[in-house]
């Protein structure tokens, strides 16, 4: 580990263009090209920003949302395809990691992702929610433990969450056990009012604190006209208002500079990595301070896949109904060491 490096990031508060793939893709690269300017190294962008977060799942029902649905198939981005080279050659062009939230297509499903590009280009990660929230259950499928990992990037090791994955512990601590050292958050933005922004604050610096790791969060934002573009009905504009909280957060959990919370905007800040163990000095919650023999998290990283080819051997998964095996006991006092 490299104590005495140093990373300047960017997070992004953005609105996308509203049901255009290709618009919104000019935006992130836009906005790419513009943090490359001020030294930025790590640019991490909202939840599935690419081509929109899907807010009329919030606000309309289930049997109102269908032509915008079918609507978001069709913008929806294809891993690997031309949103992923675009963005692949801008990340080499100005040698930055960018972690980019995008509404992945396969085949007849959606899935709210989280790609991340190395400074050479490389896709070294493709990671989905794990379980979508409330009103998203209509909008995507679930992602699987494969995306719980830690990736060795040009600017150390980044993990990643989207939006209340980070109210799962377990899936914190994972990233937490594979040694994290800039965690990158990603919410919509532009939803539920100052409440949604108040409760992501508390969360995000939480997770500095308790990793002991940098955290590099991103928002979405939505204009008036866009509010109007959702829905027409402006009773529900309140409900696309608010929520937004663009910040960089150090292990110990402080600001390193203003949070955007409204508007469009960048927050960078240079991150110091001697902070890191400066915090885990005090309180790392992996290492010294952990107890495995009482408390262990067991992750199960396999990718999921609805067929098995005959004639491949069967998965070995865990059971996770088995109690665990006893710790091996400690030697008596009287018990002879090795060199006796």
């Amino acid at each position: 580990m490299n104590d005495a490096k140093t990373v300047r990031a960017a997070a992004v508060q953005i609105s996308p263009v509203l049901y255009s793939r290709d618009g919104t893709t000019e935006k992130v690269l836009e906005a790419i090209a513009a943090a490359a300017k001020e030294g930025v190294q790590l640019i991490v962008f909202p939840e599935t920003f690419i081509p929109y977060y899907p807010y009329f799942s919030f606000v309309e029902p289930p049997v109102l949302m269908g032509k915008a649905h079918m609507l978001l198939y069709e913008q929806a981005v294809t891993v690997p395809g031309p949103v992923v080279d675009a963005v692949s050659r801008a990340a080499r062009s100005y040698e930055m990691v960018v972690v980019l939230g995008v509404n992945e297509r396969d085949e007849g499903s959606l899935y709210n992702t989280q790609l991340i590009f190395d400074a050479d280009g490389t896709l070294v990660h493709k990671r989905r929610k794990i379980t979508p929230t409330y009103h998203e259950r209509m909008v995507w499928g679930q992602g699987d433990g494969a995306g719980l990992a830690v990736l060795d990037t040009a600017v150390g090791r980044v993990g990643a969450l989207a939006c209340w994955e980070h109210y799962n512990p377990l899936a914190r601590y994972s990233l937490m056990a594979q040694h994290e050292q800039i965690h990158c958050g990603q919410f919509p933005g532009s939803m539920v009012g100052s409440i949604f922004a108040d409760q992501m604050e508390v969360t995000m610096r939480h997770h500095a604190l308790e990793s002991g790791c940098f955290v590099v969060n991103a928002t979405g934002w939505l204009t008036p006209e866009q509010k109007a573009q959702i829905t027409p009905n402006e009773k529900l504009h309140k409900a696309l208002s608010g929520g937004c909280y663009t910040a960089i957060i150090n292990p110990e959990g402080a600001h390193l500079c203003d949070p955007v919370v409204e508007g469009e905007g960048m927050a960078i800040a240079d991150l110091d990595f001697a902070l890191i163990v400066k915090r885990k000095r005090m309180m790392d919650s992996v290492g010294h301070y952990a107890r495995p023999d009482l408390l262990k998290l067991q992750l199960n990283q396999a990718a999921w896949s609805v067929m098995q080819a005959q004639g491949a051997p069967l998965p070995q998964l865990p059971n996770l109904a088995a109690e665990p095996e006893p710790a091996d006991p400690l030697p008596p006092a009287s018990a002879p060491t090795p060199s006796e």
